[in-house]
């Protein structure tokens, strides 16, 4: 008796490779997330005359501030994953051409590096002594939302700076918004 021979082609090695690059994707940005509730002392210390400066907005959370950070983490990681599985849908349709597969995959991939393009800038940003931030990234532009008693200008151009090397949004497309 003879066992059917197993051909794996390249759709299934390339939906396998996109799905695992979109699920390291995710978990980075999960594992790289603050946990809520802590407290960052050098941004309770944090003091002195401060000027908004470029395209800052400022947002007026109070004390739900932190409930915010929450629930934006929370509100993007659940668009992503909705993004992820309607992709790995399409990718596993069964009537794709050869370009449609390669342009689901190429859309897959971008997905994947906007995924871990925001984790890095909210790292990056947590790291300047910010308590908490949330970035957002379509490709076009960028926008960030920072919890701080304010921005001065080296603040604002240190943001934007993060920002313009970890992406390739123009200066004239990012925005940040301030929240206490």
């Amino acid at each position: 008796m003879k066992r059917p021979t197993v051909i794996i082609g390249k759709k299934q090695i390339i939906m396998t490779c996109l799905t695992l690059m979109l699920a390291i994707a995710v978990y980075i940005n999960y594992a790289t997330a603050p946990k809520v509730g802590k407290m960052d002392e050098k941004a309770e210390k944090r003091a002195g005359d401060t000027v908004n400066y470029g395209d800052t907005e400022f947002v007026n959370g109070g004390s739900d501030s932190v409930d915010y950070f929450a629930q934006a983490r929370l509100d993007k990681m659940n668009n992503r994953d909705e993004a992820v599985q309607t992709l790995q849908t399409i990718i596993g349709g069964g009537d794709l051409t050869e370009d449609e597969m390669v342009t689901n995959a190429l859309d897959a991939v971008e997905v994947s590096k906007l995924i871990e393009a925001e984790g890095t800038i909210e790292s990056l940003v947590k790291a300047q002594g910010f308590e908490d931030c949330v970035a957002y990234l379509d490709g076009e532009s960028a926008k960030l939302v920072v919890k701080t008693e304010g921005l001065d200008k080296a603040q604002a151009a240190s943001i934007k700076e993060i920002i313009l090397g970890e992406t390739e949004v123009s200066a004239e497309n990012i925005r940040i918004f301030e929240v206490k």
